[in-house]
């Protein structure tokens, strides 16, 4: 059964929503581990986060009256302890941000050392090598995580640094118990790692990690206590510093001092975005997310216009969106990148004239030709998201990543972190697909000093400039899905912040050709129909969802059930 979107009045709804603002200080806290479901007055504070302890440290900050960007950078640190699969100290991220009546938005992705070049992963008959860019030092770029928590703290932090930092110190020397799926992600990935004949010190820092036992980490002890006590320059200057350019050395990676000193964080302006009442505020380039988000909500609703929207999750809106997904990709291949190496035209990319034109070219019926997708204009896996609202309002959606489960796969000897892998997000060579399926151009070649195309698109929605939803979500370029589908879950279909971010997804990406993943949740019925079209259909889950939803009732906090994450919505 089909609707119209106006016809059905959900829009029309949507526009009509008016954020009530309730005294409700007798509500009761509620903490539910995964798929957390909370209604309470707005004089509540809600995390919704990857893990327990870091949804535990960044609510007690909250409760102690720092703010939202305090939360943060506890819950940033925190997660390079308990979730070393994409948490860190040696990897970076964005951080969208709404501060009072200004918006914000971080830029503290790694970047490409001095001596990278476009090249470097290329072997003599100009082919891509098919590991250097995902495991060793060599893989890495220079990390920002340090640089962009401190800035963050200068800007709006409340509580005192040291304070922030303890959680961290604490877990990382005192220990804490081991989730099974942490314990099973490390087995897996010495497995994995093993039979590549990846040679690497993984399993020297982390095999000893088993389910339910006390796992303490002191060298990366060391490592926060020198960046808790001496802010930014415990990392890029000093000790830790030297640990990490003796490993370059030593394992044939490029990042030297004067990289780690040249590191910067950079505030740039958000993204924003009208839809149907409502204010998108969300990652700008070197983000390609952002866009891409703005391109496929808006070309759903140019083809609404002209045609029935099939019903959510039917075989008829999978194919749509699916449509829509090669046409988004097309464009993130050829036109997006480093805004301060390549002008990346984000006005045309996100314009409503172009956006249509685009949204004509769909097939209702058929698969598009994908070498017949072109760009239009006329000219990482494992990652992590968290969501923060403080008692004020003010609200953090942070994605921070190293790309693939535990980065590059080596600690640096003495300091105890993984460093990432984020080198494999250029385009090692223009047309060739990175780790991800996904294909860049010239816009995202390897220069010295520039920041890597990214999927990560840390979102907020504000309506009436109050913040209505915080959404996230890890996995690669499958984050521009998860974003996508959960703040049209959340917003067009007014599902509950549960049911938004446990509805089954699907994503589809130009290339693999025609394929779609899909979580198991879809109808036997709609998968058997894909297939008739012409899909081919790739059944491994992703994306790790953690969203934060205002209604007229008060907040819903919830973290995806398939992951170890926990929220908490509480009063002050």
């Amino acid at each position: 059964m089909k609707k119209r979107i106006a016809n059905a009045g959900v829009f029309s709804a949507i526009v009509a929503f008016i954020l009530v603002v309730t005294a409700c200080s007798h509500a009761p806290n509620t903490s539910v581990d995964n798929a957390t479901h909370s209604t309470v007055g707005l004089s509540q504070q809600a995390v919704a986060m990857p893990d327990s302890y870091s949804a535990d440290a960044a609510m007690q900050v909250l409760q102690e009256g720092g703010n939202a960007i305090d939360a943060a950078i506890t819950a940033q640190f925190v997660l390079a302890v308990t979730l070393p699969e994409a948490g860190n100290v040696g990897g970076g991220g964005f951080m969208t941000i709404k501060f009072e009546d200004n918006t914000d938005f971080l830029d503290y992705r790694e970047m490409a050392p001095e001596n990278a070049h476009r090249d470097m992963y290329l072997d003599e008959q100009g082919d891509v090598k098919p590991y250097e860019s995902l495991f060793g030092a060599k893989a890495s770029g220079i990390p920002g995580t340090v640089a962009g928590m401190w800035a963050a703290h200068k800007k709006y932090g409340t509580l005192d640094w040291e304070r922030l930092l303890a959680p961290a110190v604490h877990l990382a020397e005192q220990g804490f118990v081991v989730h099974e799926k942490l314990a099973n992600n490390i087995a897996r990935y010495i497995s994995r790692t093993q039979e590549k004949g990846i040679n690497n010190n993984f399993s020297e820092y982390f095999a000893q990690a088993k389910a339910g036992t006390t796992f303490k980490q002191p060298e990366l002890a060391k490592t926060l206590k020198a960046i808790q006590q001496q802010g930014k320059d415990g990392f890029y200057k000093g000790d830790v510093a030297k640990h990490i350019v003796d490993f370059m050395q030593q394992n044939g990676g490029l990042i030297t001092y004067e990289d780690l000193l040249a590191y910067k964080a950079v505030w740039r302006k958000p993204l924003h975005l009208n839809w149907q009442g409502y204010e998108l505020v969300t990652a700008p380039p070197p983000s390609s997310g952002g866009v891409a988000v703005a391109q496929w909500i808006g070309m759903l609703e140019a083809y609404d216009a002209t045609h029935d929207l099939p019903a959510q999750n039917s075989t008829e809106y999978i194919h749509v969106m699916s449509e829509i997904g090669k046409r988004v990709f097309a464009d993130r291949a050829e036109y997006m990148g480093d805004p301060d190496f390549v002008s990346v035209p984000v006005e045309a990319l996100t314009d409503a004239n172009y956006i249509t034109q685009r949204a004509a070219d769909i097939q209702p019926t058929s698969i598009s030709d994908t070498p017949s997708v072109k760009p239009g204009l006329k000219e990482s896996e494992d990652t992590t998201h968290f969501s923060i609202i403080d008692r004020w309002g003010n609200a953090v959606a942070n994605t921070t990543t190293i790309n693939l489960t535990f980065g590059s796969g080596v600690v640096v000897t003495g300091a105890g972190f993984l460093l990432n892998d984020e080198m494999d997000d250029f385009s090692a060579k223009p047309g060739v697909p990175n780790f991800f399926g996904a294909v860049g151009g010239e816009a995202n070649a390897i220069e010295p000093y520039k920041r890597m195309l990214s999927s990560m698109t840390p979102t907020l929605v504000t309506k009436d400039d109050q913040v209505v939803l915080v959404t996230g979500s890890p996995g690669g370029t499958t984050i521009i899905s998860s974003v996508t589908q959960s703040l049209l879950n959340a917003l067009l279909y007014d599902m509950s912040a549960e049911e938004a971010v446990n509805s089954p997804r699907f994503h589809h990406q130009l290339l693999p050709k025609d394929t779609i993943r899909m979580h198991d949740g879809f109808t036997e019925a709609t998968v058997n129909e894909l297939k008739a079209m012409g899909y081919t259909i790739d059944n491994r889950r992703f994306g790790d969802v953690h969203l934060i939803k205002r209604t007229k009732e008060g907040v819903e906090a919830a973290s995806e059930k398939s992951g170890r994450g926990k929220s908490l919505v509480q009063p002050y």
